[in-house]
């Protein structure tokens, strides 16, 4: 029989990751603590893809998707619905390309 806390067939969405987060972490006592978390997931983001180590880059990633659905729930927003929306945006934005993949708006 699967356990099925602990499957890897589960298909994950914002509520499950924030479901499973306050099972086992409890409640949020204050949402900056997961911004702090997340920037300390972002550093070893970062040394991951300084090492070119894949699958560490895409743990280290997946952990920092996984505070920011926790973040975004607290107050009461949905992540894929605000990227979408951010898209739309961004797409109507004029763009300077800063010529290292990144750029800003004009």
């Amino acid at each position: 029989m699967t356990n099925v806390k602990n499957s890897t067939n589960v298909t994950e969405s914002q509520q499950s990751i924030c479901d499973w987060a306050e099972g086992i972490f409890g409640p949020v006592a204050d949402p900056r603590a997961l911004v702090t978390r997340a920037m300390m997931e972002m550093k070893e983001l970062d040394e991951a893809v300084a090492d070119r180590d894949l699958s560490e880059i895409g743990r280290e990633a997946a952990d920092v998707m996984i505070l920011l659905y926790r973040l975004v729930d607290q107050f009461g927003l949905d992540l894929d619905r605000e990227v979408q929306a951010k898209m739309a945006i961004n797409r109507a934005r004029k763009w300077s390309a800063k010529g290292d993949g990144t750029g800003s708006h004009i």
